[in-house]
């Protein structure tokens, strides 16, 4: 039997660094629009909904295809975690008789997350046993070259060999991206978080994983569209081969 997926997209009015963050124009399109695309394109997703508190993010949901579970207001500030908002979600599907197998969290700040991203990451999740997957990507960063400042003095983040030790010698290091979070219901709610091990990674691009804070992700995450945009066109424009 296929596995129930509900893809849960969190979009609340309000944002600190961007004001109505999620409703700004991305490639002609609202930035929500980009994860209610990805969502409803993954052939593995049985169903998608936008959890928002806000009337013109609702209205935006129900016209690009999903619908919109209202979220109270007091789980749309800026102290409430993703996973209150997604217990609700859960709960009001439980209410009006549906349940899943799984569930999805697909934050509408990775727009370049697309569904063949989510296809390949929910298909390698599902063949597996693990109990969770997250999207990652390479760090730009090595955290062996961080460090910490003590008393006005530097002080290694990790030892004193890593900090002269040439990056082509260290382990290869990822981070959380933020554009997939996979685990099975029942864990879920169990353990009220989205790591849940063993957990397996989906490696994503960097320039794939443009995290919407502030303007310039904005502007970067519309070079990285025109980008793909025309590759596509290359791709299309290309003559067979004979």
């Amino acid at each position: 039997m296929k596995a129930r997926i509900l893809a849960i997209i969190p979009a609340r009015g309000g944002s600190k660094g961007l004001p109505r963050k999620n409703l700004l124009p991305l490639a002609g399109k609202p930035l929500v629009a980009h994860s209610i695309e990805a969502a409803l394109q993954c052939p593995l997703v049985t169903r998608t909904c936008v959890s928002t508190e806000d009337a013109e993010i609702a209205k935006i949901a129900l016209e690009w295809g999903t619908e919109r579970i209202q979220r109270p207001p007091e789980l749309a500030l800026d102290s409430v975690q993703n996973d209150d908002v997604v217990v609700h979600a859960l709960e009001v599907m439980q209410a009006q008789g549906h349940t899943f197998d799984h569930v999805v969290l697909l934050q509408p700040t990775s727009p370049l997350r697309t569904a063949q991203h989510l296809e390949a990451c929910l298909a390698a999740y599902l063949g597996s046993s693990a109990s969770s997957t997250m999207s990652v990507c390479s760090v730009e960063h090595h955290p062996a070259k961080a460090i910490r400042i003590e008393a006005g003095r530097v002080v290694p983040f990790t030892n004193e060999k890593d900090m002269e030790r040439q990056r082509q010698d260290l382990p290869m290091v990822f981070r959380q991206n933020g554009a997939i979070y996979g685990i099975g219901t029942a864990d879920f709610l169990a353990v009220r978080r989205f790591y849940c091990p063993p957990c397996i990674p989906y490696v994503m691009a960097r320039e794939d994983s443009i995290d919407i804070d502030e303007r310039l992700d904005l502007e970067l995450a519309e070079q990285r569209l025109r980008q793909r945009a025309a590759g596509e066109f290359r791709d299309r424009a290309r003559p067979r081969t004979q």
